[in-house]
């Protein structure tokens, strides 16, 4: 099949989150499947063209009352043969953010920026005389491909649209007042399922027009149906529910590799487990924490917002992290950046906790480092799409601590204290008290359970989180979509 990827973010390219991830590793995936796979994305200024190439034609995309005009690049994902095309359009692309910046977090143009993608893509495939069969758009930035092939595509109609929703808390809702620079007919505002109290709704408008629609784990696509985690959406989804699926996000499994990872200070296998403790070592000295092989040490890298569950974390009140710290014999790491009042409360918490250390921002080598020396990693998600931590961590011998939620509920299974099945220790409420209760119970299985945690971390690593059965389920929802 001829698939086109349509993104906002692809890695190494660009990256603001697990999309880019999941756009490259799935790409390579299906090429590796025999399929003719290519993606578009913006050339933003941060990426580099010198070992690009120009293509020799420009794109001409009417926007409007306007002709938006773009240079394009040639490149391929490193260690693969699918082709990466880079509009370079210095007046939506030519700036730092992918969506924003610290003073902008949301750019005032981005109904702009992302419905020119959009529409360039279907002016790129005209150029190389390529027709896709599936064109494969990612969340609300390139949602609009569905809209523009469904109602004024026509030399497109054989193509079938799939819309993956990566996380329908991001929605693209603009001031109707760009939907002129759409170029499409007024009565589609309604019609196409665009408009939103009186706003424009790019991912409501993907979700109407797709063929078919996909999120990244089944549980994520039974609970965006609900009021409750449906973004107002869910009424819009439920009707659709016969053309939803959940397919569950893989991983890298060449990059996340606790055999190979040239990241770490020495690596491990599961019939070898000594380079683990090399790890945790090492980490605890690169946090300044006490080296202390026996003791506990729970890890967390994360973006600083309430959905992640930070602030049931570390405001302060009863069973959150600094009871955490004092009433239990354990060490606490964390890595990531995000709201300014978390990020302030890590420092103040770091400076008053002996055994807890943070640090703010991302480090990709740091983050290997805290997957591979923890013993245990935590993710108290408000909801979690699919998420990739879990799966680096098990794959590494380090045990999740989680909430029963999205692709955490598909992805790990709760200890059982008497039969020492499981590979983590799962809870529901979202609550200081419930993520103080779950850590109590891993650290206390850490100290009374010591064989039966050795057998979930081996179980945890002989899991296969790899992209081949994704990409195989992703191959069926196309030949599904395509009627063969």
């Amino acid at each position: 099949m001829h698939i086109l990827m349509v993104t906002s973010e692809a890695a190494p390219f660009a990256k603001a989150g697990g999309l880019a991830d999941a756009v490259s590793a799935l790409s390579k995936a299906l090429r590796r499947l025999g399929h003719d796979v290519r993606i578009i994305m913006p050339r933003y200024s941060f990426i580099s063209t010198e070992e690009f190439a120009l293509q020799p034609f420009g794109l001409f995309v009417p926007m409007g009352e306007a002709t938006e005009k773009a240079l394009v690049y040639k490149t391929l994902l490193p260690d693969s043969d699918t082709t990466v095309y880079l509009l370079d359009h210095e007046g939506f692309f030519g700036r730092s953010g992918i969506y924003g910046s610290k003073d902008e977090p949301d750019y005032a143009d981005n109904a702009k920026r992302f419905a020119f993608l959009s529409r360039a893509a279907f002016r790129l495939c005209d150029n190389l005389r390529w027709k896709p069969d599936i064109i494969h758009a990612h969340d609300w930035p390139s949602s609009l491909c569905t809209v523009y092939k469904r109602y004024s595509e026509p030399g497109y109609l054989g193509s079938r649209t799939i819309l993956s929703i990566h996380n329908l808390g991001y929605q693209g809702v603009y001031s109707k007042d760009f939907y002129t620079y759409f170029g499409l007919p007024w009565e589609l505002f309604h019609g196409a399922g665009l408009e939103y109290y009186d706003s424009i709704n790019l991912l409501k408008g993907g979700i109407t027009s797709a063929d078919s629609l996909s999120t990244v784990s089944p549980t994520y696509a039974r609970e965006i149906q609900s009021p409750e985690l449906g973004n107002s959406l869910d009424g819009l989804l439920r009707a659709r529910s016969a053309s939803l699926v959940g397919i569950l996000n893989g991983i890298d499994t060449d990059v996340w590799n606790p055999k190979t990872d040239s990241y770490l200070p020495s690596t491990y296998h599961i019939d070898d487990m000594s380079g683990k403790a090399v790890c945790k070592e090492v980490l605890q000295q690169e946090f300044g924490l006490a080296v202390e092989p026996d003791t506990p040490l729970i890890a967390m890298v994360s973006r600083l917002t309430n959905q992640k569950g930070v602030k049931e974390l570390f405001k302060p009140g009863y069973g959150t992290v600094p009871d955490l710290c004092k009433d239990m014999d354990m060490q606490m790491v964390v890595l990531g950046s995000g709201d300014s009042w978390c990020e302030k409360e890590l420092e103040s918490l770091s400076s008053a906790l002996p055994n807890f250390k943070a640090r703010l921002g991302y480090s990709e080598k740091l983050a290997h480092l805290i997957e591979a020396g923890a013993d245990f990693f935590l993710m108290p998600s408000q909801y979690e799409p699919c998420g990739l931590n879990q799966m680096y961590s098990l794959r590494y011998g380090t045990l999740p601590i989680a909430r029963r939620t999205g692709g955490l509920a598909d992805t790990i299974s709760n200890f059982n204290e008497k039969t020492g099945a499981g590979t983590g220790f799962l809870f529901d409420a979202l609550t200081p008290r419930a993520i103080y209760d779950t850590c109590g119970w891993a650290i206390w299985a850490y100290y009374n359970r010591t064989e039966q945690l050795r057998a979930m971390r081996r179980r945890g690593m002989s899991q296969d989180f790899s992209w081949s059965a994704s990409a195989l389920e992703y191959d069926a929802l196309y030949r599904s979509c395509l009627g063969i």
